[in-house]
């Protein structure tokens, strides 16, 4: 029987993608072998990666003049190779931190030279997005680097920074495709796969042409977003598998209405599980409400001891992953694309359930 996982990543994936990669695991259209068998130079593998740019492309309406990029190494690898791709256009970067995610890519950064930190809520709960006004930016920073969604934390913005002529740099790890965007507004997007996009392994960079061919004389050839542009995202093997998976989500995508559509679906469960939290008189969750991620909550219990009671439970009914990260406690329930909504209902039943026995 399938469970409902509320995994933070690598995380659910939509089952009529995984049906169809069973169906094609020991022949791919005729091909007579598998995807993983394929040779990355070959033609079947050549309209698999095709597709799966055209068919992002379409998803985000990304404009002419940015490059996709299949990478592997994960979003932590872009931790390194945007400074080291990006920090010699100007001055000092800026960097906003508000989680886990964000403060390991400024520390990332710090190693290759001078950053500014605009705005960070490390002083405090990582509980909020800092408002923009309270932000020290500089007019003349290489770019500026913020994580959209935090998945340990659960905060999101829900608004894009103004940054003038500095690049905006976004880790959209969590959450891209989530909804539509405006791409035209950065002038990098980076996000790891294993959330909204394909198994883990795999990380898609969106670059703007203008941001290709400054790269350090340190920066590695493998992390060099111009000849990663210029080999079409082969400069070695790629990760194939992870790439036709990720190919296979974004027709899932497109065939369900877009991402219009899963934004409305997306709202939805997550308006129902923060309504659920809100109103309850056992659970809490510590974000402000205007911050709140629509993919990762995390929540608490207010009485103390009954979380691996509830995790048990919750077990025994089918909703696993719900341990919150190791550095916050508590509980994490990650709702992303491939979540259904029967799913949130059936957490939600069962949280009622438990602080009813629990009163």
């Amino acid at each position: 029987m399938r469970v409902h996982n509320f995994s933070a990543g690598p995380a659910v994936l939509p089952e009529p993608v995984l049906a169809q990669a069973q169906a094609e695991m020991l022949d791919w259209e005729g091909a007579g072998m598998s995807v993983m068998e394929m040779s990355h130079r070959g033609r079947e593998f050549g309209q698999i990666i095709a597709e799966a740019e055209a068919d992002l492309r379409t998803l985000l309406d990304i404009p002419a003049g940015y490059r996709v990029l299949f990478l592997q190494g994960g979003a932590s690898l872009q931790f390194s190779a945007i400074p080291l791709n990006l920090m010699r256009r100007g001055g000092a970067p800026d960097y906003v931190v508000t989680g886990e995610w964000s403060a390991k890519a400024l520390g990332e950064a710090q190693r290759y030279g001078p950053v500014n930190v605009a705005a960070s809520t490390a002083g405090g709960a990582h509980d909020h997005v800092p408002p923009l006004a309270r932000w020290r930016l500089d007019p003349a920073a290489a770019y500026l680097h913020y994580c959209s969604n935090e998945t340990v934390h659960g905060v999101e913005f829900h608004w894009i920074p103004e940054t003038g002529a500095v690049p905006l740099v976004a880790d959209m790890s969590s959450h891209l495709l989530s909804g539509p965007l405006d791409v035209s507004r950065f002038g990098l997007i980076y996000a790891g796969a294993q959330k909204n996009i394909g198994p883990a392994g795999l990380v898609i960079v969106i670059v703007r042409d203008d941001l290709l061919g400054g790269a350090s004389p340190l920066c590695p050839g493998l992390l060099d977003y111009r000849l990663n542009a210029a080999a079409g995202s082969m400069p070695n093997t790629p990760a194939t598998y992870s790439i036709y998976i990720a190919g296979l989500v974004f027709k899932w995508l497109l065939a369900g209405g877009g991402l219009a559509a899963i934004d409305q679906l997306n709202d939805e469960k997550a308006r129902l599980l923060y309504s659920f939290i809100d109103e309850s008189t056992l659970y809490t969750n510590p974000v402000a409400r205007a911050d709140r991620s629509r993919m990762n909550v995390p929540f608490m219990l207010r009485r103390a001891g009954l979380d691996e009671a509830f995790l048990a439970g919750a077990g025994e009914r089918g909703l696993v992953q719900l341990r919150g990260h190791r550095s916050l406690g508590g509980m994490r329930a990650s709702i992303y694309n491939a979540m259904p909504i029967e799913g949130v209902r059936a957490l939600i039943d069962y949280m009622r359930d438990f602080q009813t026995l629990h009163a």
